[in-house]
């Protein structure tokens, strides 16, 4: 694994290293919806050495857990647990994985300009405002331990 983030040892503060997204979409109508799903099915379907998204959080370094929850008929969730700061996650997102964003924000309603390469700061800040904040505290097994630290641990 080979990772991007600097964020590789244990925190020696009460604050967890690992942090919770859950970015909620709304498609655009019934046949973006239809349109999401395809598309998600499909990447789903990829051997793991194939799947962009799966090389993406590989590389990445410092996400727990991924997954994509189509909700209802409207919504899909991207659902996360990751390690360090927001903002540094999102870009290691964008670098690896934008056209993979880019192509399903173009069925979402009031999505952020397109492609996210070139709008990385309005892509935050619509991220920032479809996350769905949990009610604190976050639990976490391991609230001192990154991604890396397990790895490294043999975990």
């Amino acid at each position: 694994m080979t990772a991007t983030s600097t964020t590789t040892s244990t925190s020696t503060t009460d604050q967890p290293v690992q942090h919770p997204l859950t970015l909620v979409l709304t498609a655009r109508s019934a046949d973006d919806r239809r349109a999401l799903q395809v598309k998600i099915e499909a990447l789903q379907a990829l051997p793991r050495e194939h799947n962009p998204v799966v090389r993406a959080l590989d590389a990445i370094g410092t996400v727990h857990f991924a997954r994509f929850v189509l909700l209802d008929e409207q919504r899909l969730a991207v659902i996360t647990t990751y390690d360090g700061d927001f903002e540094a996650y999102l870009h290691d997102f964008v670098d690896h994985v934008g056209d993979v964003f880019t192509d399903l924000l173009q069925h979402v309603a009031g999505g952020p300009p397109l492609p996210v390469a070139e709008h990385r700061q309005e892509f935050l800040d619509f991220v920032r405002r479809h996350d769905l904040a949990c009610v604190p505290p976050f639990y976490s097994a391991y609230p001192e331990r990154t991604v890396l630290d397990i790895v490294q641990a043999g975990g």
